[in-house]
């Protein structure tokens, strides 16, 4: 059986042939008689549900759009695709459109605006390379502002996962991309997220992992919530590679192609929350200053979720709550006949 190509197939969840991830890309296997997902790593756990977002063959959607110049123009701009508009998008995900006049980093030195025109499929330029197309996010500075890129998921009931997606970053010294969930607060100092960001402002090895917030209310860094970890085997995040996120509810663990890299107990997101993926400056202390006409990108050939989740709208009906070790938990759910083993 070969992978989905098709919109209409893009999202495989527990009902489908589930694709597990690999470097080589995942697999399909038949999952339709699975109950729930079993995760290798430091705490394995189970989950209730599995998606697979596939960007490697959808050449009838790529295409560049150039960069708008203009701030207001930008975070107006339709989607880039239909890609985008179609269900099998929309019923997951939300493009960005905001900007940092509506709540951004305090020390921000740049307008930074979030524009759909950002986010887009890219065609393989390698003739006869692999994949045929991935899923990119871009920012870019302008003389007067900062074109930047963000999706997050639809649904905020996302309480406990294990995420992965296969991506490199590259481009000008100053930008930020990022994987990572999140819950909002009005206050800082209760806002619950469980980052992973690459900072091209600094060494190509190092990936940042931190569950936020990362600097108490005066001003000081927590070290005890934050990781500097170098990526295993002499990688850069310029190169493809598995980048994964365990969030469960006694920490987070990292992983780079399958190696453990960083794990955080300290304030380990508790609550439901969402999950954002973004490509961003702002010109503060944290992302740096991006030169005029400089550029960076975060390309993602695919995502992949197992999770349990608090929603029980009809979409979420299959979803179940499913918690415990071994090889089944008490309601019986989860026996060796009915998971599958997600490494």
């Amino acid at each position: 059986m070969s992978l989905p190509t098709s919109l209409s197939a893009l999202i495989i969840l527990i009902s489908a042939a589930a694709p597990l991830a690999s470097a080589a890309g995942p697999p399909l296997t038949d999952s339709s008689k699975c109950g729930c997902f079993l995760t290798n790593g430091t705490e394995s756990r189970y989950f209730s549900h599995h998606a697979f977002y596939d960007f490697r063959s959808q050449s009838q959607y790529a295409g560049v759009p150039p960069v708008i110049s203009d701030a207001a123009s930008s975070a107006g701009a339709p989607v880039t695709s239909k890609f985008f508009s179609s269900s099998a998008w929309t019923n997951d995900w939300i493009m960005g459109n905001w900007n940092n006049s509506q709540g951004g980093r305090a020390d921000a030195a740049v307008f930074m605006v979030h524009s759909p025109n950002n986010v887009y499929i890219e065609a393989n330029d390698n003739k006869g390379g692999k994949p045929d197309t991935w899923l990119t996010f871009r920012t870019q500075r302008f003389e007067k502002f900062q074109s930047a890129a963000e999706i997050e998921s639809l649904s905020k009931a996302y309480q406990f996962l294990s995420v992965r997606m296969l991506s490199r970053t590259f481009g000008g010294k100053g930008a930020i991309t990022a994987l990572f969930t999140y819950l909002h607060s009005e206050n800082v100092s209760e806002v619950q997220e469980a980052d992973l960001e690459v900072l091209t402002k600094g060494e190509d090895n190092i990936i940042h992992y931190t569950n936020q917030p990362g600097y108490s209310a005066d001003g000081k860094l927590i070290p005890q919530a934050t990781v500097n970890a170098t990526m295993p085997d002499g990688l850069k995040w310029t190169d493809w590679a598995i980048h994964r996120l365990d969030w469960t509810p006694t920490r987070n663990t990292w992983y780079v192609n399958g190696q453990q890299v960083a794990q955080i107990s300290f304030q380990t997101p508790r609550d439901p929350s969402k999950i954002i993926l973004n490509a961003w400056s702002d010109g503060g202390q944290w992302s740096g200053n991006m030169s005029v006409g400089d550029s960076a990108y975060m390309q993602v050939q695919w995502l992949e979720v197992v999770f349990n989740s608090t929603d029980t709208s009809a979409g979420h009906s299959r979803r179940r709550q499913i918690e415990g070790r071994g090889s089944s938990v008490s309601n019986g759910v989860c026996n060796s006949s009915s998971r599958w083993n997600f490494s």
